[in-house]
């Protein structure tokens, strides 16, 4: 498949992204996270190791005949598969991402199926594809009777959370999962690729992308991943350290909750590991401007500082032998 802006390619891809903590107290080893995203027994889990460790899911096709949300209400009807996978970083942060990617126009009467199955991760316009209605209607949100990929992914998310024989639901922190929800276009003739970050409702994010021409549609969806990943690390700790009385007396009840996000987050924070080095930009734009890994450096050296001072403390309450 060609990609975004090329002659044969998309137009359009939109999709969202459901991030989450596994459903564990510990996280899963190699194995067991190949259990957990074996969603098709003809596709392996693709597992990498390097930088960190892992693991995406083979893909999972959605057959949809429908509407497509527009930002004037207008209809517009398309066909097609909605791609959805999975993915789990170092075994301990689950996401799922749905998305699919339009081409300007399609028949402009509907096919056999047949027709859309050669075509997977595509919906086909019935006649033209309003781009930028249709991109509009789809960040601002859901509306009745058209299509909603987010669903998609909670479905899948919840799917594989639904293995009780490998998870055991006892996780070391409490996490409000978050929703990413984006659209990519191709960027104009001489401009830089751009990304437009936004935060909604309390657990939404809204992105608004413009990616080099050629981007592959599976490319965009792995740097939202990325991004969605990190806006959970950043969104979880801030608010862990939000109101916890770091000064008190209480040094283990500030420990009970500084431990659980050294062991299981600290270590998850590694932007662009694996997004296209064409997109990199794209990211480095976005922590320029927002200031991403700034405040990630600046709460986790706050942490860190906290453990120490929580352990000399308790050293010097250690009584000393006559």
């Amino acid at each position: 498949m060609s990609g975004l802006g090329t002659t044969s390619g998309p137009v359009l891809v939109c999709g969202e992204v459901r991030t989450s903590l596994l459903l564990t107290r510990d996280a899963v080893d190699e194995r067991t996270a190949v259990q957990l995203l074996r969603l098709r027994a003809d596709e392996r889990v693709r597992v990498s190791r390097h930088p960190n460790r892992y693991a995406v899911s083979p893909d999972v096709l959605t057959g949809v005949d429908c509407r497509l949300p527009t930002a004037t209400g207008a209809r517009s009807r398309a066909v097609g598969t909605v791609t959805a996978r999975a993915v789990l970083t170092e075994g301990r942060v689950l996401q799922s991402t749905a998305y699919f990617s339009a081409p300007a126009s399609g028949p402009d009467r509907r096919q056999p199926w047949g027709y859309y199955l050669v075509r997977p991760g595509r919906l086909i316009p019935v006649g033209r594809l309003p781009e930028k209605s249709v991109a509009e209607g789809f960040l601002t949100g859901r509306q009745p009777g058209v299509l909603d990929v987010g669903s998609i992914a909670e479905s899948l998310l919840a799917r594989i959370s639904r293995q009780h024989w490998i998870l055991d639901y006892d996780t070391p922190l409490s996490t409000a999962d978050t929703s990413l929800r984006w659209t990519a276009a191709a960027a104009a003739e001489g401009e830089e690729a751009s990304l437009l970050f936004t935060k909604a409702e309390d657990a939404l994010r809204i992105v608004d992308l413009r990616l080099p021409r050629g981007t592959a549609p599976a490319a965009a969806a792995g740097l939202c991943e990325d991004l969605a990943l990190h806006d959970w690390l950043l969104t979880t700790v801030a608010y862990k350290l939000d109101g916890l009385r770091l000064g008190s007396e209480d040094g283990r009840a500030v420990l009970k909750v500084l431990r659980p996000l050294v062991d299981h987050l600290l270590h998850l924070w590694m932007p662009q590991a694996r997004a296209d080095r064409a997109l990199h930009s794209v990211w480095e734009q976005l922590d320029k401007n927002s200031g991403f890994s700034r405040q990630w450096n600046t709460l986790a050296q706050r942490i860190r500082d906290q453990l120490a001072l929580q352990t000399i403390r308790f050293r010097n309450e250690v009584p000393t032998s006559p």
